[in-house]
């Protein structure tokens, strides 16, 4: 792989701890990491990127995810339904989804993040119908060349036990954890610039049993492996916690284990300040997905509260069924906007919210090789034009969430390209799309 010199970016946006910003500065890519940054850089040997008139920023970081669900989007009957409704409308679409679904969808979900300037994804892949398994996403991820975190999910408690899921979409825990450790064991990297590292992922507190929790969260610090799951994400999450299980959300996470800097929770919408002053003791990360929480009506996170705790917080798109995209920038620019109603024009600045979007993100994920625009650093860059028609007349490159493209020109993740002046430089995306188109449509009857 040969070096990659980007040339003359009007502006670089670090996201160092200095939050430093570099003007018309050069970045040389090479052997996976960013191996320099300065001006009039030599070209010998490297590939060059001319970025005159782009911003270039840290690939962004989705820290929460259902790709499976690209294959069901703006779904009649779910389009207006509040959490609980939305997925017992679903549930039997995804009965009938196999691995050719889970792939396909993965290709087209991580396609719409890399397009839209994201180089690491985790996926949360809770559902296994019909021969479906992990690494029919994990495969997807290696050809669309974004860095991935995928977690095996699991639901282990049905409508015939009090849980929300049919009885056809659950599964045996003793096959769960089972399966949790092989595929832990063969595609789990710890290794500094890994490509691929698997978490476990219970659904949630109304899907598995106590004794799933705890003892998922017993493996994973075996294996060395991150947890993840849903919690907080509206009343009725709350509502139930506190009638099945006598507590709220935050408390029974913590007694089964579920806190640490080895944890993220996705939504955490309905936190109290015990809960989020416990969360920043715990170090542990929050997955906020504001898009989704719009969508299903279910609230607006306490984010800011969350960092002034000192709590982790990073973005995800959620999935594509509760969201109806995977644009991880418009999600940045959401979340900037909804601390402002409900704080004030100055609860969240643009640079403030791209930083949830990118180091933010990288922090909650275990990665302190990402999320960064410094020597060392893994090569996983985006290249924003700013000479479009969405930022003409915009003062500031830095704004990028004010005023500026949705789609990056060029994104690099471990320093080869991913995307080319707009277009998958990886994938055969149009190909991807008929196939999506086939398979929805058999899914819709």
């Amino acid at each position: 792989m040969s070096d990659i010199l980007i040339r003359g970016a009007d502006l670089v946006l670090t996201m160092d701890d200095a939050e430093t910003e570099l003007k018309r500065h050069d970045i040389r890519l090479s052997g996976g990491v960013i191996a320099e940054i300065g001006t009039a850089l030599g070209a010998a040997g490297a590939e060059v990127v001319l970025a005159d008139g782009c911003l270039v920023t840290p690939g962004l970081v989705n820290t929460h995810h259902h790709l499976y669900q690209s294959m069901t989007r703006a779904v009649p009957g779910a389009q207006d339904a509040l959490l609980f409704g939305w997925l017992q409308m679903l549930y039997p679409i995804w009965a009938r989804m196999g691995p050719e679904h889970m792939r396909v969808s993965a290709l087209t979900g991580l396609a719409e993040l890399a397009l839209s300037g994201c180089t690491l994804s985790s996926d949360h892949l809770y559902l296994f119908p019909n021969g479906a398994r992990l690494e029919d996403t994990i495969h997807a991820a290696a050809e669309v060349g974004l860095r991935f975190h995928p977690t095996r999910g699991a639901m282990s408690i049905g409508e015939s036990d009090g849980g929300l899921p049919p009885d056809a979409l659950v599964e045996a825990e003793d096959a769960i954890l089972n399966d949790c450790i092989r595929v832990v064991d063969a595609f789990h990297d710890a290794a500094p610039g890994s490509m691929c590292r698997v978490g476990i992922a219970p659904c949630s507190p109304f899907s598995v049993s106590r004794e799933l929790m705890r003892d998922a969260a017993l493996l994973a610090r075996d294996k060395g492996v991150m947890l993840h799951t849903h919690l907080a994400e509206n009343d009725e999450d709350v509502a139930y916690s506190l009638e099945r299980f006598g507590c709220r959300p935050g408390q029974y996470a913590q007694d089964l284990g579920w806190t640490g800097e080895d944890v993220w929770h996705a939504h955490c919408v309905k936190l109290d300040g015990s809960e989020i002053d416990l969360f920043a003791r715990t170090r542990t990360g929050v997955a906020h997905c504001p898009c989704s929480n719009c969508r299903l009506g279910s609230g607006i996170a306490p984010v800011r509260a969350m960092l002034d705790a000192g709590v982790r917080v990073g973005l995800g798109v959620d999935g594509s069924a509760s969201n109806d995209s995977g644009d991880l920038v418009s999600e940045a620019r959401q979340a900037m906007l909804l601390q402002r109603v409900a704080g004030g024009a100055d609860a969240m600045s643009a640079r403030a919210a791209l930083r949830l979007a990118t180091r933010g993100g990288a922090e909650v994920l275990g990665r302190d090789d990402c999320g960064q625009v410094a020597v060392g650093k893994r090569a996983d860059l985006a290249i924003w034009d700013m000479r479009g028609v969405e930022a003409a007349g915009s003062w500031d490159a830095g704004a990028l969430l004010l005023a500026g493209p949705r789609k990056v020109r060029d994104l690099f993740v471990e320093g080869r390209r991913v995307v080319r002046d707009g277009q998958m430089a990886t994938i055969d995306l149009g190909a991807v799309l008929e196939r999506q188109r086939t398979l929805a449509l058999e899914l819709a009857g």
